[in-house]
């Protein structure tokens, strides 16, 4: 549907994508666009348009995401940092560690960064960011005993 590549859907993109789909609307395109469009921008970025169809998750995928950011949340303050990961998440084997590309610190920094929203890479991940990183993940896997048993071993929990 993104046409020109900006990771933005307009209007026409928009209806034009619907109506390659073979749905058949005539006014309820416009209506569904601006449900998508949420800021009025005359826009739609597309990570808020796949945000906006993800199935939604069961209490387990929910549960098991909880239990995998407790872990990393070592300060127990809500929110994951550097700090947090000393001991939790270990670089020595990382190829860019050990070629020595990257330090431990900017690895981890990378890492943090995967979860992070909006590109607001501040180095702290609060729950939110990082149940929206998975509820994409789990948007990928129909089995909830799949993406319980993924998560799990990720994370060793």
């Amino acid at each position: 549907m993104d046409e020109d590549g900006n990771r933005s859907l307009s209007f026409e993109e928009f209806s034009k994508g619907i109506d390659e789909s073979g749905v058949k609307t005539e006014d309820g395109c416009r209506a569904l666009f601006d449900a998508f469009d949420k800021d009025g921008s005359g826009s739609v970025c597309i990570n808020e348009f796949l945000k906006a169809i993800r199935p939604p998750m069961s209490e387990g995928r929910k549960r098991v995401i909880a239990e995998a950011f407790k872990k990393l949340d070592r300060t127990g303050d809500a929110i994951v940092t550097l700090e947090d990961l000393n001991g939790v998440y270990n670089v020595k084997h990382n190829p860019r560690y050990l070629s020595g590309e990257d330090t431990e610190e900017q690895i981890l920094k990378k890492f943090l960064a995967n979860f992070e929203a909006n590109g607001s890479i501040d180095g702290m991940v609060t729950y939110d960011e990082f149940l929206d990183y998975y509820a994409g993940v789990s948007s990928l896997i129909d089995q909830d005993a799949y993406f319980d048993l993924m998560m799990r071993q990720a994370w060793k929990i």
